[in-house]
């Protein structure tokens, strides 16, 4: 399944902080099938667009879009504390990923790949 409600809300604080990641997933052309990995982690995901979707969990909200050849873009809020652990899920579900983090500032503060 890659659509649930079952999962927990961003929390207040980082709603206000607006976008600060954004990257790009590589290798998979099929974002369902990567909301379903999120949704299998306890995340929740609603579709977006006809293929996009928006995964979130308390600490973390990205939409998932794909776009032409065999990538997925990624963008959206995250706990800048946190960077690491999306990262972390990204590897753990096999998924190769460039990601950058921004300060309110859109300053580039952090990469990281997997």
């Amino acid at each position: 399944m890659d659509i649930s409600d079952e999962g927990p809300t961003l929390d207040r604080q980082w709603i206000d902080l607006g976008n600060n990641v954004c990257g790009m997933l590589r290798g998979c052309r099929d974002a369902s099938a990567v909301a379903a990995r999120f949704v299998g982690a306890g995340w929740n995901s609603l579709s977006s667009s006809w293929h996009g979707y928006e995964l979130e969990t308390s600490w973390c909200q990205i939409e998932i879009d794909p776009i032409d050849g065999p990538n997925v873009l990624l963008n959206g809020v995250v706990d800048p504390a946190r960077l690491d652990d999306l990262g972390r899920l990204l590897s753990y579900f096999g998924l190769p990923y460039e990601l950058e983090l921004s300060d309110e500032d859109d300053v580039l503060v952090r990469e990281i790949r997997g």
